[in-house]
């Protein structure tokens, strides 16, 4: 692998870790272990597979573009309507959480040294990271290897230290009353399409292009296979007691120094997201509706801001209205896919030959579940 290579693959893998990573061993020890594997694959796979038709979408399309341009394009008004409710709600809603979620680990992190509230924390975390995106994609992914490094070190420190306290009893293996629990969840913490196009943007030339579906597969089983780990280590850990931040059930079996250790890793792993997505919503302004840069950059950094300011700050509720509308982009990127095999505008780098049905089979997987979480929540 070349260094770009490795920078992509960390562009990605950085987008796709983020808060989502915490909630997973709280939705494995409420559903119970069958459950949770089962979502994993399907969604795990129909994930993969979603990246990679935005993947070939990006590469057919000779214009810079973003999922309300492509929308555009292909799919017309309705379409892109529909991506730019689900791009703006989706992206800065996901950007909101993770200051409210920065300020919260900053605060158990530094609180002792610097006598900030958590609210000033978040705003430091914004701050900071607003500078890196306006500076783009290049700075970015310098960034994100670093942060990547930082992540899996920690995660593998907290591998060490939980390994002699697993005890089999911990695990159940279902627990019908929450089923449907883990659907919203994984998929949240499995999508990272947002940075699809900035890798595209990121390779330079043909020869460096024909990686991207490497890169997308690369990331996909590395993800996977980080989360199913870090989930049982933790559910092997405090069982019924895991908490819905995976941290605070750890405390009796491994001490306080876990909270600290966890914060760092929880606020790398949601840096390296911000960063990413902050950047895709920027560009989308760019590229789909022909903003200047000022005013679009300044859209990205500011909205979540405001939201934040004027009170939303409840962390899961903003978290489940963001998973679902994420169903949306799923489905626009199935239906964009069809359409760019006839109507693209240029020789992809690479090219899916799949069954015909399979693309059909994502969408239904992506709105059946959410139809099912929708009824259990309400």
């Amino acid at each position: 692998m070349n260094n770009r290579f490795l920078l992509a693959l960390s562009i990605l893998v950085g987008t796709i870790i983020g808060g989502g990573i915490f909630a997973l061993p709280y939705v494995f020890s409420q559903s119970g272990i069958v459950p949770a594997l089962f979502y994993f694959i399907l969604l795990g796979g129909a994930v993969i597979l979603l990246h990679l038709f935005f993947g070939e979408v990006c590469l057919r399309t000779k214009e810079k573009a973003r999922l309300i341009g492509y929308a555009s394009k292909y799919l017309g008004s309705w379409g892109k309507g529909l991506a730019t409710f689900s791009t703006l709600f989706w992206i800065i809603g996901t950007l909101l959480v993770y200051i409210i979620l920065a300020g919260d680990f900053l605060y158990i992190i530094l609180g002792e040294i610097i006598p900030f509230s958590q609210t000033a924390f978040s705003l430091l975390f914004w701050a900071l990271l607003s500078f890196f995106i306006l500076r783009g994609i290049q700075l970015i992914a310098k960034a994100e290897l670093i942060m990547n490094i930082v992540l899996f070190a920690g995660i593998f420190l907290i591998f060490f230290f939980a390994t002699p306290h697993i005890q089999l009893k911990n695990f159940s293996l279902i627990n019908t009353d929450n089923l449907f629990l883990p659907y919203g969840v994984i998929l949240f913490a499995l999508a990272g399409w947002p940075a699809i196009p900035e890798i595209v943007d990121f390779f330079k030339g043909k020869h460096e292009k024909r990686n991207i579906d490497n890169v997308i597969v690369i990331a996909g089983v590395i993800i996977i296979a980080l989360y199913l780990a870090f989930s049982l280590f933790v559910v092997g850990v405090s069982g019924s007691a895991t908490s819905p931040d995976a941290l605070q059930g750890l405390i009796p079996f491994l001490g306080k120094g876990v909270i600290v250790l966890g914060s760092v890793l929880g606020l790398t792993a949601i840096a390296a997201s911000f960063l990413i997505l902050g950047n895709y919503l920027k560009n989308s302004l760019r590229y789909d509706f022909h903003f200047p840069y000022i005013f679009s950059a300044g859209i990205s950094i500011i909205a979540p801001l405001l939201l934040f300011l004027i009170g939303f700050q409840e962390f899961i509720l903003v978290l489940s209205i963001v998973g679902l509308i994420a169903v949306i982009d799923g489905v626009l990127i199935v239906a964009l896919f069809l359409k760019v095999k006839n109507k693209g505008t240029r020789e992809p780098e690479y090219e899916l030959r799949i069954p015909r049905f399979l693309p059909y089979l994502v969408a239904i997987v992506l709105i059946g579940g959410a139809i099912v979480e929708l009824l259990s929540f309400l």
